[in-house]
């Protein structure tokens, strides 16, 4: 039997529907928030994975096309491949739900969320991550939630529970966060700023909170009144007696070796116990050599967060607020426009910067409509950065979320076309090595290399990735953690800005949740952090360069009439077609009279302004010109004195002396001197030959 229940979320009533549709899957329900409606559901493999040592979860968000009454284009006319918005939204949704699976459940988990309207003002994510935890809450699969998820902007000074679309593209906004969580902690963070400092932000995330706590309470309702009973889960029991050797045999030894601050010898030495231990217990613990492997791993465990808590000494040596050495190089590669080489501790990023034209735009059919970018950033993580050999496929999930937090944090600081910076910017980074935090190095790398291209951004931007080692009420905040430290540790928080303020941040969580303590706590040292990596980028450069690259596009622009675009273009685009293949430059003319022209040869780039202001320029009074006559007629001659425009002489104005006939002085397709002696208020133009007898044109 269907169930309806509504709650008001945010001045909009959240409408979910349960028992109609999708009856056989674990779990399922559709959410509607205004004409936005999402279908999710989830379900469970019968049995559990054998030899798994992780939660098998997967998520999966799909935008169908006729959500928003379209038929995809393309030559198979139906959905393909995942775009980089899905992915994005399905890592969003799998983010605050993987910490809350018990240990050991190994059953595969799927999650599917299906756009099945869309509303042009009301973002699906967030309707998609509320219909999750409900598909969760009520199926027999063990999740301990529920969670809800909001946006959170900030409109004239005051936080707004879930802004419009409209809003957000009309209005300013300072904050926009998207935030999920339970009624207890916060779960994970994500978002962008606008400088704001981190005790704006703390106050964001208390709203956001607030604002969820309605919406955990509908679904404990829910989950009271028609929640499955959960499947029971039983943790594997810990060899008492095998924990014990593993720890009599290594703990000492596991000390030293993570003292090792070098990745490459510490893994190595890890691994070299690793083997001695499994050969020295197989004889005792016959048959149970991946068992004794994970004891060692829960010792590793064990071992280096109780240094960290108890020492205050990381794996590499480091205090918890101390950041690695840092270099930085730009201008390395010299055929690139911008390129900066990042390096902080064992991670490196080599990030290029590439501009374009107008033509060069990132033009995306999104559900919602057209979309077009001028800023694109991409992010590459080859095998080698992690010494491993692997197949090279089209970027993964981790690429495009990496590449996606990178591209926000910069964005902000970028100048806009009103700013007279007409280029599209791409920017790449090729991380050569990783030992954490290779996102906030692209950072990093990107605004030395937007500098280093001499694109106008308005300072440096820098991120830094913070981590958690919590034990009951002891914790410790790490600046800038290592690979390590984000796999043993509790919390992944990366946090990006300029010395003013922050402009972007996300938070993942691993275990039930933080407080606002910690993560106002972890916010400010972040901002020490911040600007120590600041300090060390304005070595390198401290302003952008004066000029582009000389292997970049000149882009030059120019203003004309709107009424005589259709000068610029000719009949049939003749005018614009032929300034192109004589000059070779690229162009764009808009409707406001904007016209862009692109070209690295700044020579040809000069000459077609100049055959686009001949196009335009109009007549002036008492101006000579040397004009073809193009029709004569009884009372005097039509005389082209620029591309388009034509003047009368008239019959009086030929010579000094009577004439008789036109076509005594002038034959149609013949040169003339004339000046133009009035334009009246309709723009005709009146020339005379008479006045322009014995003068000669200035030169050029």
């Amino acid at each position: 039997m269907a169930k309806t229940y509504e709650i008001d979320y945010g001045g909009r009533p959240l409408t979910i529907e349960i028992g109609k549709v999708a009856r056989q899957a674990h779990g399922s329900c559709t959410v509607r928030y205004g004409d936005t409606v999402v279908l999710v559901t989830a379900c469970r493999a019968p049995g559990a994975s054998e030899g798994l040592d992780f939660m098998p979860l997967t998520v999966n968000y799909i935008e169908m096309t006729y959500a928003a009454g379209k038929i995809p284009g393309g030559f198979f006319k139906r959905e393909g491949r995942p775009s980089e918005k899905e992915v994005i939204c399905s890592r969003l949704i799998d983010r605050p739900l993987r910490p809350l699976f018990p240990d050991g459940y190994r059953h595969e988990t799927q999650v599917i969320a299906t756009v099945m309207s869309l509303d042009p003002e009301n973002d699906p994510e967030i309707v998609a991550t509320i219909g999750a935890s409900i598909a969760l809450g009520i199926s027999d699969i063990p999740f301990a939630g529920p969670i809800a998820a909001v946006r959170v902007g900030r409109l004239d000074g005051k936080f707004v529970c879930n802004p419009s679309v409209k809003d957000r593209k009309e209005q300013d906004h300072e904050v926009d966060l998207i935030t999920a969580g339970t009624d207890e902690a916060i779960m994970m963070v994500e978002g962008g700023a606008k400088l704001v400092s981190e005790d704006l932000l703390v106050e964001g995330l208390d709203f956001a909170r607030e604002s969820m706590a309605a919406v955990i309470k509908l679904q404990r309702d829910i989950i009271k009144e028609i929640g499955a009973a959960k499947l029971t889960v039983v943790p594997p029991a810990a060899d008492e007696a095998l924990g014990a050797r593993v720890k009599e045999l290594s703990e000492e030894k596991l000390r030293g070796a993570l003292k090792i601050p070098e990745k490459i010898a510490r893994y190595a030495k890890l691994d070299e116990l690793k083997k001695e231990l499994v050969e020295a217990l197989l004889p005792e613990f016959e048959d149970r050599e991946k068992e004794i492997k994970g004891a060692f791993g829960a010792l590793k465990y064990d071992v280096m967060r109780a240094t960290v808590l108890n020492e205050k000494k990381r794996v590499d040596g480091r205090g918890p607020k101390d950041v690695r050495g840092i270099t930085c190089d730009v201008g390395l590669l010299p055929r690139t426009h911008g390129s900066a080489l990042f390096t902080r501790g064992e991670t490196q990023a080599m990030v290029i910067a590439t501009l374009g034209t107008s033509d060069d735009e990132q033009r995306i059919d999104a559900l919602s409509g057209w979309e077009y970018k001028r800023f694109m950033l991409h992010y590459n993580f080859p095998p080698f950065c992690v010494g491993e050999v692997k197949f090279m496929r089209s970027p993964g999930r981790r690429e495009i979320g990496h590449g996606a937090l990178a591209e926000r944090a910069v964005s902000r600081l970028l100048p806009t076309p009103e700013d007279e910076f007409p280029y599209t910017v791409r920017v790449v980074s090729e991380i050569l090595e990783s030992n954490g935090s290779s996102s906030m190095a692209t950072v990093c790398g990107a605004s030395l290399a937007l500098m280093d291209a001499g694109v106008p951004v308005k300072a440096h931007v820098a991120g830094i990735a913070m981590g958690l080692i919590k034990e009951g009420d002891n914790s410790v905040i790490l600046s800038d953690i290592l690979g390590d430290e984000d796999h043993l540790g509790d919390m992944d928080f990366k946090v990006a800005g300029t010395k003013d303020g922050v402009t972007a941040l996300q938070m993942d969580i691993k275990i039930g949740g933080v407080t606002p303590e910690i993560l106002k706590e972890a916010l400010h040292q972040a901002r020490e952090g911040r600007l120590t990596i600041l300090e060390n980028m304005e070595k390198a450069i401290s302003a952008p360069r004066k000029e582009i690259s000389e292997y970049a596009p000149r882009i030059i622009t120019i203003q004309v009439r709107v009424e005589r675009i259709k000068d610029v273009i000719g009949p049939g685009g003749k005018n614009i077609r032929g300034i192109i293949t004589e000059t070779g430059v690229k162009m764009d003319v808009d409707d406001s009279g904007k016209v862009s022209i692109a070209s690295s040869d700044e020579e040809a780039a000069k000459k077609a302004v100049a055959m686009v202001e001949a196009l335009t320029q109009d007549a002036e009074v008492g101006k000579l010109y040397m004009g073809t006559v193009r029709k004569i007629t009884d009372f005097g001659a039509f005389v082209e004195i620029l591309p388009g425009t034509d003047g009368l002489v008239h019959i009086s104005q030929l010579a000094p002396e009577r004439v008789e006939n036109v076509t005594d002085i002038l034959k149609e397709g013949e040169k003339v001197l004339v000046k133009v002696i009035e334009v009246d208020r309709a723009g005709k133009i009146r020339l005379s030959r008479k006045e322009a007898l014995g003068e000669t044109l200035p030169q050029a």
